[in-house]
């Protein structure tokens, strides 16, 4: 009864975006269902202009102000196809230094930055024995997610690359392999699961119920600014305690290490649980760390595109490089959705995700975004917030919020947005900056 994920990726793009500059907030999965032909396609467009202003924070650098222009284009193939095309174009109104063009130049000065035209493509539904997708990693998670965990691929606001992965079955097998940035060399890494029930009693008895899987994960380097690389394994078991309609519990352990690095190595024991409801959906996760030798479980997270220059602390380096206390930690994650319709469509009364880790040496990393809407979905909320570090010098913050309100039978629309930035310089450093902007758009999603 794990929920799908292509079909929780697609709402991604359906659904108001609100994140730090452009990113899309969290939906909960959920089961794709076929169409009738005559509805099987559809199409939605979208322009939307607004005034975007970058402000420094400590008195640093100089204010921006762009006019942002973002047209978008979705196409809805049903189960199977789906492909989103659009991007924010930024026009310079003020600021910026005698060199600065009339288009922000720090969003096209890579290959990788080509991607953001993309913003997703899937190809194969779930039931499929091969799947694909291409675009925006926000929130992405690999599987048993004790390497990659909750990440973004789009925290540093100056790298707007296109990710992907790729699942496939055969037989007893399940794989998922992933890159965060398909025209350039980094963040790159795969997973086999294999149903062991399946193997032992036969695929009729109870499949997905027992598993092994064994994960590799690394990272070039390379795109979006040079950074040390880094690689990580891990080896997990998960078994399926309780399965009832609408509910199903399991119990998991694993060990991880640093290929490479001696010493370097961390455990894993945990449960989680998912329910599934007319109206709601909750899914819930414990678990139990040991971390050594500078390994820890979701190194790959939400904060590391931007750790990857500079981990939280005082030591300023590269969180490949960054000294971590041997310890233990125990990590929380929940996400919940609702709706009081109960017809489980694209838009959400409620989407809720949290996650919090706390370390034995007195460390906290926690991130959680939620969206709700009101007045018949005519009004929608989204908050977004990340700290890391908690309680050490140095501790890292980020956090943004949208709001959007439909006009005109739901055609027009006004949105307002801010938050807090950090832009990776050249020497490995971040600089604080923040943003805020204001506009109206039109489409046809009414």
């Amino acid at each position: 009864m794990r929920m799908t994920r292509s079909g929780a990726v697609w709402l991604w793009l359906l659904l108001p975006v609100a994140a730090w500059a452009e990113d899309v907030p969290e939906a909960p999965p959920v089961e794709v269902e076929r169409r009738p032909l005559d509805e099987a396609w559809r199409n939605l467009l979208r322009v939307e202009a607004t005034t975007l202003s970058f402000l420094p924070r400590a008195g640093m650098g100089t204010n921006e102000g762009f006019l942002q222009v973002e047209p978008t284009l979705i196409l809805d193939g049903g189960a199977e196809f789906g492909l989103n095309l659009g991007t924010p174009v930024r026009l310079r109104l003020w600021s910026g230094g005698g060199d600065a063009g009339f288009v922000r130049r720090e969003d096209w000065d890579s290959l990788s930055d080509w991607g953001q035209l993309v913003r997703g493509l899937k190809l194969g539904s779930d039931a499929a024995s091969v799947g694909v997708w291409l675009g925006a990693l926000e929130d992405y998670s690999l599987l048993s997610a004790h390497l990659v965990r909750r990440y973004s691929n789009r925290t540093n606001p100056d790298y707007h690359p296109a990710g992907g992965f790729l699942t496939g079955t055969v037989g007893p097998l399940y794989t998922e392999a992933f890159a965060s940035d398909v025209l350039g060399a980094r963040l790159v890494g795969a997973e086999v699961a294999l149903d062991v029930g399946r193997v032992l009693f036969g695929a009729a008895r109870s499949p997905g119920r027992y598993s092994l899987a064994v994960s590799a994960v690394h990272d070039w380097g390379r795109a979006g600014g040079r950074a040390p690389s880094v690689t990580l394994a891990h080896l997990d078991a998960t078994a399926v305690v309780l399965r009832r309609p609408g509910l199903e519990a399991h119990l998991l352990a694993g060990w991880g290490g640093r290929p490479g690095v001696g010493g370097a190595w961390g455990a894993v024991l945990g449960m989680g649980a998912d329910a599934v409801a007319s109206a709601w959906d909750v899914s819930v996760r414990l678990e139990a760390r040991r971390q050594h030798g500078g390994f820890r479980q979701g190194f790959f997270g939400p904060d590391y595109e931007l750790a990857r220059f500079q981990s939280v602390g005082t030591e300023g380096v590269p969180l490949a490089s960054a000294p971590l206390p041997d310890g233990y930690s125990l990590q929380a994650e929940a996400r919940v959705g609702w709706d009081a319709e109960g017809y489980r469509g694209l838009q959400r009364h409620l989407m809720l995700s949290l996650s919090a880790e706390a370390f034995s040496w007195g460390r906290l990393d926690a991130d959680g975004r939620v969206a709700v809407q009101f007045l018949e979905r005519s009004l929608e909320v989204a908050v977004k917030g990340l700290g890391v570090g908690l309680g050490q010098p140095g501790a890292r913050y980020l956090g943004a919020a949208e709001a959007r309100w439909r006009v005109m039978a739901g055609k027009l629309y006004a949105v307002a947005t801010g938050g807090t930035l950090l832009f990776p310089e050249g020497d490995g450093t971040l600089r604080p900056g923040a943003f805020a902007s204001v506009g109206l758009g039109v489409d046809n999603a009414r």
